[in-house]
């Protein structure tokens, strides 16, 4: 490997005369070029951002995934698929694998027994959550992690360089500026030198020669300190136009919290459904413990109960349908988020369920997917 020593040298001596002029900016024995106030502002405001946007990242991976050894674990797998540029596969959850246990469990004791069919139907249930809590940590996942990690390893990492570059510009600056006023002071204190021609020898005599030395040294440092001040003046609009963009990064990250609450919203609903349904589900084969006949009766995950009858109440109100909802038989009427459908109670309905109609189409609607308009 063939190096090039003159570039080597030279880029240790730029290192060394800027840790020097830094350790003397430290001690308060070298002048400082302070930056605006603007840039200043923009530089507090983006490192706010960046500590900010880390533990909120950090804290969220724990809500989503609170097992520190399974993050880890999660964190890496995420890694290596990126980097082979694959799709990282749905992970399955606890709550689906303990329903799979359960079904197996099932299999095993007999699916007509009291306690195996109460464990499909709890098992059918886990199985559900674990499908709800799935979809959100992907949701999740897209819509919120994966914008701060953007942030963090794109932009910031690009701010950060040119901030880099920023200080080196301003300590070159300075080395140029303190370089120029000890050059002028050598050249006033040799103007200000007595001629000695008469009294001294002649080495003692301040030559023309060496005054135009100095005057060229002058020059020399007064062209090298515009050079730098041009290199600063751009390198900090450079840096200034990043840190403005902070701002967009602000509303990017604001809407990336809205997708957010919006998912967690969504698995909440489905898991106080889901839960509600079991309980149901539960309660109406509590007699059929201990009567194997009753039991095998017993509908597993889904009740098969009839829609209920009676005429509508005379307050049928309009609703906004919240969220989607798939219908689990055929008493329920499925929903698409967003759409106008009318409601209304019949005696003796579970508080939690209204009828729904949407046409011709007519069945049970779980009140947590519904805003009432009316």
């Amino acid at each position: 490997m063939d190096f090039n020593v003159k570039k080597l040298a030279s880029d240790a001596g730029v290192f060394f005369t800027r840790a020097v002029q830094f350790t003397e900016e430290k001690f308060g024995q070298a002048e400082k070029t302070e930056l605006d106030p603007h840039l200043e502002n923009l530089i507090a405001r983006a490192d706010c951002t960046k500590n900010w946007t880390e533990k909120i990242l950090r804290q969220t991976e724990v809500l989503l995934q609170p097992n520190p050894i399974d993050h880890t674990g999660a964190r890496i797998e995420e890694f290596i698929y990126d980097k082979l540029e694959k799709k990282l596969p749905s992970r399955t959850t606890n709550a689906e694998l303990l329903g799979q246990y359960m079904l197996d469990a099932a299999n095993e004791f007999g699916s007509g027994t009291p306690y195996g069919s109460t464990l499909i139907t709890v098992g059918e249930y886990q199985k559900r959550l674990g499908t709800a809590e799935r979809e959100f940590l992907q949701t999740s996942a897209t819509t919120f992690l994966a914008p701060l990690r953007n942030f963090l390893e794109g932009d910031w990492r690009t701010i950060s360089k040119e901030r880099r570059i920023l200080e080196n510009r301003r300590l070159d600056l300075d080395i140029c500026k303190a370089r120029l006023k000890k050059a002028k002071q050598a050249e006033a204190k040799a103007a200000a030198a007595p001629d000695f021609q008469e009294t001294r020898p002649r080495n003692y005599v301040l030559s023309a020669s060496a005054s135009a030395l100095l005057s060229e040294e002058v020059d020399k440092a007064e062209h090298e300190l515009r050079v730098a001040q041009t290199e600063f003046d751009r390198q900090a609009e450079v840096t200034r136009l990043l840190l403005e963009g902070i701002s967009s990064t602000h509303l990017n990250h604001q809407r990336c919290l809205q997708d957010f609450a919006e998912a967690q919203a969504t698995y909440y609903a489905q898991c106080h459904h889901f839960m509600h349904e079991l309980q149901r589900e539960l309660n109406r084969c509590g007699n059929a413990v201990g009567t194997p006949q009753q039991s095998a009766a017993c509908p597993n995950p889904v009740s098969a109960a009839a829609f209920p009858s009676g005429a509508p109440s005379p307050g049928t109100r309009k609703a906004k349908v919240l969220y989607d909802y798939d219908a689990h038989d055929s008493s329920e009427l499925s929903l698409l988020a967003d759409e106008l459908i009318s409601v209304y109670t019949v005696p003796g309905m579970d508080p939690d369920w209204l009828v729904g109609e949407r046409g011709n189409e007519k069945g049970k609607v779980p009140v947590t997917y519904l805003e009432l308009l009316s």
